[in-house]
């Protein structure tokens, strides 16, 4: 749905998945500081009480659409692999030089850090597998 479809509506009903798409973008709009405060919450009270198509276009006609703005500074991932799988990945890897160091330290004949990092290897492995059933996550859908 877009402005221009909005616009064309003048007596047709909105729909309340309508209303939350365009609650979206005014809720984006003002996480990205297009919008201070006062104006999100004064267009999300218009938008929610909007009857028809056409009276939910005004809300978003000075707003960027989506293929307006720019993407993402950072990549999604390395290689195909998410992001928080990543972060999981080297979380793990810092807290397993850490407990080694420490036992090279301490100077303890058997090698304690054992238990820990068989626990740390494993959370990496099923988080790894749930990503790979699940794919990248998702927002949920105005559907």
């Amino acid at each position: 749905m877009t402005t221009n479809t909005l616009a064309h509506d003048h007596n047709v009903r909105a729909s309340d998945a309508e209303r939350e798409e365009v609650a979206r973008i005014v809720q984006d709009a003002g996480a990205e500081g297009r919008l201070t405060l006062a104006e999100t919450e004064e267009r999300l009270a218009g938008i929610y009480g909007a009857r028809f198509r056409h009276e939910l276009a005004q809300y978003t006609a000075d707003l960027p659409r989506e293929r307006d703005r720019p993407q993402r500074p950072w990549p999604p991932g390395v290689r195909g692999v998410p992001r928080p799988l990543l972060v999981h990945g080297a979380l793990a890897i810092v807290l397993a030089t850490v407990l080694i160091v420490r036992w090279i330290v301490s100077g303890v004949p058997y090698f304690w850090p054992g238990f820990p990092l068989f626990w740390l290897a494993v959370s990496l492995f099923v988080h790894a597998r749930i990503r790979g059933f699940r794919g990248p996550y998702r927002r949920a859908r105005a559907s």
